[in-house]
């Protein structure tokens, strides 16, 4: 995931708190179990960075994170929790503690995959401690204040373009909760104390290819069906289309493969890779359908087949307002720093957790750490793993692990975190109605 400058859309952004006006509430929930949380968070300080640096130390790629899993799954047997997983997934994982009987169910998640060639230049070693963190401060505030209800931590691996939490929602990973929560770090600005609750941009893979047939490029040509010329007016024709769709949707594409090796040979096969993202998946889907016009097009021209395989769509962020200005009153009142709840406007970036803010009432909260480049860079992999990138992740956790704590132990909190969440969904069905999806 990376962090571009937000844009506006159609949404009721202005009824939600601004930062000012959420610092300025006098209101503390449960001081006293707010104090446990920060104190546990801070006496497993020094676990939670040797863990990170452990994680940007050995950065993995999606599905194939073996010493990052093991890693985080010792830790957290070692602190007396009961670990499972998922056969179809062995780099996730499920860490959960219940207290009392009956209660409601709160959800973390933490990521660890890396990007390919630049390790951990999204600081999801970061986002690994954060859950963690969250569920040790919680679990001691449940002992210590006697508050029933369970607390769960998904591992959730493969969030880098390979859709790890969409896998996990079909798994039935999240059936069980009834909110959830994650954070993740970007580029802060000036001296990083800051945040934003913001929405994600839609996206989606394709993958495209073209067959066609070889022949002598000199002696008979006509016998030939050049798949790289197919590859090529695709690629033009897109170019072209990109005037026609909306300035905060995005298309990247590549060639991959079948570019030919000798000049003389007509090339018989290509293959393309395409990313789209949007502001809404219904905006994604507007965009797709041009594009898949443009690949059956060139192979019509051209006289190649052509087949396209669509990766798992995942949707914008939504997030849900009263678990983000709960979070942006904790950030206020435990530390001072200022965050920006605006459900509305969007950053540049796309996240698998946006099929879960769909699903469920949930808040995806960025925060901020110094960098001198932003995510995606090498800059962010080294600033990742700075102290002051772990300071600021501390004093996140402690915030959501605070919002946790009140779903858990306040039920007006609880009810209106799923109000908030069937007005996300009114708002959905009202953009499909629009859209004259339904």
């Amino acid at each position: 995931m990376t962090v571009a400058p937000a844009h506006s859309h159609d949404c009721c952004s202005h009824e939600i708190p601004s930062a000012g006006e959420v610092a300025k509430r006098d209101d503390i929930f449960k001081p006293e179990a707010q104090e446990t949380i920060k104190a546990t968070i801070e006496a497993h300080r020094a676990d939670l960075i040797g863990i990170s640096e452990y994680l940007n130390a050995n950065p993995e790629l999606a599905w194939k994170e073996v010493k990052s899993h093991a890693k985080l799954v010792s830790y957290l047997e070692h602190q007396g929790f009961e670990v499972t997983g998922y056969p179809e997934y062995p780099t996730a994982f499920r860490a959960a503690y219940t207290h009392g009987a009956g209660g409601r169910v709160f959800g973390l998640n933490s990521e660890y995959d890396a990007l390919p060639g630049i390790g951990h230049a999204c600081g999801h070693n970061l986002i690994a401690i954060c859950g963690v963190g969250a569920l040790l401060g919680i679990r001691a505030a449940m002992k210590a204040h006697d508050i029933d209800g369970t607390v769960v931590l998904i591992g959730t691996p493969a969030e880098e373009g390979a859709a790890g939490k969409v896998k996990l929602l079909e798994a039935g990973a999240y059936d069980d909760l009834g909110a959830c929560m994650m954070l993740h770090p970007g580029r802060g600005p000036g001296d990083a104390s800051g945040g934003a609750v913001v929405r994600s941009l839609a996206i989606q893979h394709i993958k495209v290819e073209y067959f066609g047939k070889p022949a002598h490029a000199g002696l008979a040509p006509w016998e030939g069906v050049n798949a790289l010329d197919a590859a090529v007016m695709a690629y033009s024709s897109i170019g072209v289309m990109r005037q026609q769709i909306k300035p905060e949707s995005r298309i990247q594409g590549v060639i991959t493969e079948g570019g030919g090796h000798a000049a003389n040979v007509i090339p018989a096969h290509t293959e393309l890779n395409y990313l789209i993202r949007a502001p809404t998946a219904l905006d994604l889907a507007l965009v797709r359908d041009k594009m898949l016009g443009c690949f059956e097009g060139a192979a019509t021209v051209t006289g190649c087949t052509v087949t396209t395989e669509l990766g798992p769509e995942m949707t914008e962020l939504r997030n849900e307002k009263t678990l983000a200005t709960e979070y942006a009153h904790v950030m206020g009142q435990l530390w001072h720093i200022p965050v920006q709840v605006a459900l509305g406007e969007s950053m540049g970036a796309s996240t698998d957790f946006g099929n879960v803010t769909h699903y469920m009432p949930a808040c995806h909260p960025m925060y901020g750490i110094p960098a001198p480049g932003g995510n995606h860079t090498p800059e962010f992999t080294a600033a990742a793993v700075t102290p002051r990138a772990h300071d600021e992740s501390i004093k996140a956790m402690t915030a959501m692990a605070c919002v946790g704590l009140r779903y858990l132990a306040d039920r007006e909190f609880a009810l209106n975190v799923a109000d908030g969440f069937k007005d996300v969904k009114k708002e959905l069905a009202a953009e499909q109605a629009a859209a004259g999806k339904v």
